[in-house]
C-alpha cells in the first residue's frame, strides 16, 4: 500500500460523545517548544491523507489511528481552507514542522461523527493515552490548534440543524434508553431545558420510538421504562417526517 501522503489535504473528527449528562469533544494533547517556549495545547484527531485513499476511508483509518473508536455514524462537513489557517499562532507551523510536515497551506476537510460513551466507554473505546474527553460547553475556554475552534462551532451548529429533522440523536444513545436520556440528549444539544410532559406528548406520537417491556437496571431511582428507536419502522413511514423543532 502506498503509504505517500498529500501533503495540502487533511481530514479532523469532532468526536462528539455523550455520557448521560454531557455533551463531549474527544481532543488530543499536543506539546510544542518553540523559541524555547512550551506551548501546550488540544486538537482534533486527524492528520494528512494518503494518495491513494478518499476522503471518508482517510477519516475513518486516521480516527481509528490515533483514538482506537471505529464503526461509528461519521458526516463530512465542507472544507476549511483560509490562506493564514495553519499560521496564525507560531506553535502551530511548530509543530507541523516537528512532524517533518511544514506546509504554508493545508486544507482541511473535518468530519462529525457521534457515539454514546455509556456502550463504547471513555476508556475502553479510546486508545491513545493524550487523548480525552471535554464537556463541549468547556471546550471554548481551552486553547485549541490551528481554526478548531471555528471548525467545533460549525460542527455544533451542523449537528443542532440535524438534529431536528433527522434521527441523529439515537446516535448518542445506547440501543435501549429511557426518555429522560432522550429528553436530556436534546436539552444537552441545545442547551435548554425542556418541560418534560411536552416532550412525552411529542415523543408519543413518533411511532419509531418503540417501548419495551423493560426497565432500567442499577439506577440509584426508581427504574424508568425503556425504549429503542425502530429504523425499519421510521423508513417506512415516509409520509411521517421526523421534526424535533425545540
Amino acid at each position: 500500500m502506498d503509504k505517500s501522503l498529500v501533503p495540502n489535504v487533511s481530514v479532523d473528527s469532532v468526536v462528539f460523545g455523550f455520557d448521560s449528562a454531557h455533551l463531549n469533544i474527544l481532543l488530543i494533547s499536543r506539546s510544542i517548544v518553540h523559541n524555547e517556549i512550551l506551548y501546550q495545547d488540544w486538537k482534533f484527531p486527524g492528520d494528512l491523507i494518503l494518495k491513494n485513499e478518499d476522503l471518508d476511508t482517510a477519516s475513518k483509518r486516521i480516527l481509528k489511528e490515533q483514538t482506537g473508536l471505529e464503526k461509528i455514524y461519521m458526516k463530512q462537513l465542507k472544507a476549511f481552507g483560509a490562506l493564514d489557517r495553519l499560521l496564525k499562532r507560531p506553535q502551530d507551523m511548530a509543530w507541523l514542522v516537528s512532524i517533518d510536515h511544514p506546509e504554508e497551506r493545508v486544507i482541511t476537510i473535518p468530519y462529525y461523527a457521534l457515539i454514546n460513551l455509556e456502550k463504547n466507554g471513555k476508556k475502553t473505546g479510546v486508545l491513545n493515552q493524550n487523548a480525552r474527553w471535554f464537556p463541549v460547553d468547556e471546550v471554548k475556554n481551552i486553547p485549541l490548534a490551528f481554526d478548531h475552534h471555528e471548525i467545533l462551532e460549525f460542527a455544533l451548529e451542523t449537528l443542532r440543524n440535524e438534529v431536528r429533522t433527522k434521527p441523529l440523536a439515537f446516535e448518542l444513545l445506547p440501543p435501549k434508553f429511557s426518555l429522560s436520556q432522550l429528553q436530556k440528549i436534546y436539552e444537552v444539544i441545545f442547551q435548554v431545558t425542556l418541560d418534560k410532559r411536552n416532550f412525552r406528548k411529542k415523543i408519543a406520537n413518533l411511532s419509531y420510538i418503540v417501548p419495551l417491556n423493560e426497565k432500567e437496571n442499577d439506577v440509584s431511582h426508581r427504574p424508568a421504562n425503556l425504549y429503542m428507536f425502530s429504523r425499519d419502522v421510521y423508513h417506512k413511514l415516509k409520509s411521517q417526517n421526523f421534526d424535533f423543532t425545540i
